[in-house]
């Protein structure tokens, strides 16, 4: 079938197809419009994090009906400064009367009892520790994936969730894309036929930092920044990307902490955290995973991903450019789905085309976080509840892993526990111990 012709369809048939539900394949029905229902009450949303993805989760959540963006908080003042200048402006072209502060400190803007719904975007490190506090503090979350930085920290944030009866959603938006959905639908109803492989593209795993040490601007509060990892990172401005206010400058490239084993989990979470994910949920392993873990060496170019059912996951491209994306491989078919094309083995796989106009950056996604809102009013689970998002995450978690002890490891997803870990290795690697005064929950 890998042999067959393609057949793709264009950016703009992509950005238009429709949603479609199936059994198995949650699609929830608000994401056909980006307007979730409209009540009387407004929830109250402050924003912790306020780098560039943090601008356009901003930029989605402003036009649901019914938010009303309060507060934000980051420890690089340029940023605080940036955030109250945007929402503010937006409120006054709105004709809301709505004051908007910021703070350097999380735990600040957690105190504030008129705050319903938080927004966390900040570096993988800080994840787990600031979305555990929201939840105890009352609050409903939207994190941004991947969702913890240690498997550790995804056992708790999920049994913090649970126990305090919060929603969390993780912003793995591909979930609330109809493209992505309707490839699931077609390895999940066994339109592909039995799965032989998937080729998960994500990249590289980290590497240690290397960064020159440089200038720490004034305001920037570098001790908070590093929040509890245990050895000091030298400042370096590619991990915090400055910005001006006059004239007005956005950042010019994405924070360089995801690229660091000592702060970020490399393209294996940065990519992972989306593909991965999205093997996961065809193959039906969510809130499950692989038994096998196998690393890059030993003559493998790439990771390599064995589940109970005998399918194989590997992290090879499925294409010249490198696509970063998902390619499912049934014994009758095969398609590849990735930001902006699908393509198959077969026209009879191709997603419906419907026409579109410009949907917009896709890292602002209003479809998923409208799915958040709703999930908040109604108090149910989202699309990507914290149990998803953790099982993703820890794929990704698992390949890190076994790239560093370069050698296979073998896991027990129900238990989440390393099956014949003999010298302890892996399990170490379950977690890092927090730098004094800063502890998980």
């Amino acid at each position: 079938m890998e042999n067959q012709q393609k057949k793709g369809v264009s950016r703009r048939q992509f950005l238009g197809t429709a949603a479609m539900g199936v059994a198995g394949v949650a699609v929830f029905s608000s994401f056909a419009g980006c307007k979730p229902k409209v009540i009387d009450t407004d929830l109250m949303v402050g924003f912790i994090g306020m780098g560039q993805q943090s601008m356009s989760l901003l930029n989605g959540f402003l036009q649901i009906p019914g938010i009303k963006v309060v507060a934000g908080c980051d420890v690089y003042g340029v940023k605080r400064q940036r955030f109250e200048k945007r929402v503010n402006a937006f409120h006054q072209k709105a004709g809301n009367k709505v004051e908007v502060k910021t703070y350097e400190k999380f735990e600040d803007l957690l105190a504030r009892p008129d705050i319903n719904v938080v927004v966390i975007a900040v570096p993988d490190h800080s994840h787990a520790r600031i979305a555990i506090a929201a939840c105890k503090a009352g609050k409903d979350v939207y994190l941004e994936k991947p969702m913890t930085f240690t498997i550790k920290e995804g056992q708790e944030l999920r049994r913090i969730v649970r126990e305090n009866n919060r929603i969390l959603a993780v912003g793995s938006q591909q979930r609330s894309d109809p493209n992505f959905q309707h490839a699931v639908k077609l390895v999940q109803t066994g339109a592909l036929g039995q799965m032989v492989k998937v080729n998960a593209y994500v990249g590289a795993p980290p590497k240690p930092y290397d960064l020159p040490t440089e200038t720490l601007p004034s305001d920037l509060n570098w001790d908070l920044w590093q929040g509890s990892l245990p050895n000091a990172i030298a400042y370096n401005a590619q991990l915090d990307p400055p910005i001006t206010i006059e004239p007005e400058q956005n950042e010019q490239f994405w924070g360089a902490w995801r690229w660091y084993k000592e702060m970020g989990g490399g393209f294996t979470t940065d990519w992972g955290a989306h593909m991965f994910d999205i093997a996961q949920w065809g193959l039906g392993m969510d809130k499950s995973g692989p038994v096998e873990i196998s690393p890059i060496g030993d003559g493998a170019e790439f990771m390599q991903f064995k589940y109970a059912s005998g399918v194989i996951m590997t992290s090879e491209p499925f294409d010249e450019a490198k696509t970063k994306g998902v390619k499912f491989i049934g014994k009758d078919g095969w398609i590849e789905v990735s930001r902006g094309s699908f393509k198959a083995s077969d026209d009879k796989f191709l997603p419906p085309a419907k026409a579109a106009g410009d949907a917009g950056p896709y890292e602002t996604k209003v479809p998923h976080q409208a799915n958040f809102i709703e999930a908040v009013r109604d108090r149910k689970d989202p699309i990507v509840p914290v149990e998803i998002g953790h099982s993703s995450c820890t794929v990704c978690s698992l390949g890190n892993i076994a790239c560093e002890l370069k050698r296979t490891i073998k896991w027990d997803p129900a238990t989440e526990t390393f099956v014949d870990d003999t010298d302890g290795e892996a399990t170490k690697r379950l977690h890092y111990q927090y730098r004094e005064g800063y502890k998980l929950v």
